[in-house]
This record gives C-alpha cells, structure tokens and sequence, in this order.
C-alpha cells in the first residue's frame, strides 16, 4: 500500500490503480468507516467540521482528489479527477508515436511505464510529522537554515527547476526540528509548480503551524523551462521571497534575514 499525506485535512488516498483509487477516511473522521473505492468521477462525502476547511487536494502516484464544494456548510464533497498510473502510461506511449518514435523498440518498450512512475514519484509529497519543542530558553533571535536543495515540476512545460531554499524563523512559543524546514520544502515541491507559488506555500505553512513572531523564505532556482528550451540561457538564477510577521514589518530584522541567506560561502 502506498505512503501517501494529504496536503491538508485528514483524509488519504490509498494503492491508486488505472481508474480506480481506494479512499482511506481515518477513523475519527468516518466512525472506523472501512477504505472504500473511488471510481472515475464518483464523490465521496467527508463531515467538513472535521477538516480543514481550505483547499484540500490528495495525491496517490498521480491519482488526485479534489474538494468540488460545501453542501450545507457540513459536507464536504471531493471527487476522483485523474486516472492513475496505468493512463499516464498510455499517454506516454502516444506521445512517443506522435513524435516519430517506435515505442516497440527494445529501448523504448519499458519508457512509458518508467515515465510514468517518474512522474508519480516526483508529484507525490512524503508524509511526515511537524515536531516543536518548547521554546523553555525563551530564544529570541532568528534561527536560520540555509541552502535546502530541491528539485520540482514547472507547471507549464513539466520541466524540471532546482535550486535552494532558505528559511529563516524568529521562535514564538515553540521552537521547531530543523529537518522538519527541509521537509516542507519537499513537501511543497512534490508537485506541478511555479517558483512564485511554492515561496508563498513553505512561508504560509509555517506561519500556520508553527506560530512564529515571523518567517523568511528565499528560494534560488534554475529553470530548464529557461536554460534548456527558448531563450536558452543555462546558469540564469530566479529569487523570490516571503515574508511574514517582524521578518517582513522590522526593518532591522528583516534586514538581518536578508543578509543571511543572500551571502556566499559559509
């Protein structure tokens, strides 16, 4: 069975297949409710007071489930919109025919399938737990964790970019794992993105959760979208940042941030 988290709220999805996906409700949502299948097109209600109420958006190896409304401000309706592994193979294989190529030749027999597992692999979040811990010592200054790797998905040529991220946070109440920041940043980046948006995502996730007096992120990537294809200029760097809390309304503070995560070196 696979591993998968949902981006938010407390529903999975389970063992995605071709056109049919098992819909796992944890029990405090459903009363132990058994895993049921989904099948193309088919929704499922889940009691709304129970989850979070924004966007909820549940990814199996490619299979994705979508909230589609609110019935009576207590349902919360979600529905199977893509086709799983089995498709993606399929369209792989006639994209392949489309561009000329055999997709009988023995180098080529297996790539549809491993095509497809790449992309599911690369499109799927790992789940993991925030931990915190007590901020006892009362830590009052910025903790800053520079130079995360990681790779994703433009959304609009399905070409990779990569680069690094920096976060920076000022503790609150609590105080957090540090590679729980690194997982965020996976978490986000699992998935068809722009740079603009996976920013704002890692800074909104963190003020949510962890609570902080204030966030940075700065993230530094590469865009094959731009070195590979078009204007073809390999090396070029986007940045983009997000800023909340005294990060972003302390001048003194949001310049300390910025001179940490944009130096060279160590």
């Amino acid at each position: 069975m696979l591993d998968v988290t949902p981006r938010r709220g407390t529903a999975a999805v389970a063992d995605a297949d071709a056109n049919v996906a098992q819909l796992a409700i944890s029990a405090d949502v459903m009363q132990g409710e058994p895993v049921r299948e989904l099948t193309e097109g088919e929704t499922v209600a889940i009691p709304a007071p129970l989850i979070d109420k924004g966007e909820i958006v549940f990814r199996a190896r490619g299979e994705e489930l979508r909230d589609v409304g609110i019935e009576d401000g207590d349902l919360l309706v979600i529905e199977l919109r893509t086709k799983g592994r089995a498709a993606t193979g399929e369209l792989v294989y006639e994209l392949l025919v489309a561009l000329g190529a055999d997709p009988s030749d023995d180098g080529l027999r297996e790539t549809p399938a491993r095509v497809a597992r790449a992309y599911m692999e690369m499109l799927t979040p790992e789940p993991f737990d925030l931990t915190t811990f007590p901020n006892d010592e009362r830590y009052d200054e910025l903790v800053v964790v520079r130079s995360i790797p990681f790779y994703s998905l433009c959304m609009h040529h399905l070409l990779p970019f990569h680069g690094v991220a920096h976060i920076a946070y000022l503790p609150g109440e609590r105080i957090v794992g540090l590679s729980k920041l690194a997982r965020v940043v996976d978490f986000y980046a699992r998935d068809l993105q722009v740079q603009e948006r996976l920013t704002v995502q890692i800074a909104d996730w963190l003020q949510e959760h962890l609570a902080p007096k204030g966030i940075g992120v700065v993230i530094e990537a590469e865009h094959l979208c731009m070195s590979l294809r078009g204007v073809g200029k390999p090396g070029t760097s986007t940045v983009t940042s997000a800023l909340r809390g005294l990060v972003r309304d302390d001048a003194r503070t949001r310049q300390e941030f910025l001179s940490l995560t944009t130096r060279k070196g160590t």
